[in-house]
């Protein structure tokens, strides 16, 4: 069984819209966690990577910052 993903995300961010999109195209399932909407989101994914940028991108216990593409 694949790694559930994880995109932290942000609205407008044109790297979440890349990842999110790129997942879709490989038909690869993913949850999406908005952290200005989802209470406590924003300092989870801040503990996960470390800084405060989007997305952070959650596959088991490969956390990733950021998206530049397959």
């Amino acid at each position: 069984m694949e790694d559930q993903i994880v995109i932290y995300t942000k609205p407008g961010c044109p790297y979440c819209q890349a990842a999110k999109a790129d997942f879709q195209r490989q038909g690869l399932v993913y949850r999406e966690i908005d952290v200005y909407a989802t209470p406590g989101a924003r300092e989870e994914a801040y503990r996960l990577a470390g800084q405060h940028l989007v997305p952070v991108i959650v596959r088991g216990k490969e956390v990733t910052v950021g998206y530049g593409g397959a």
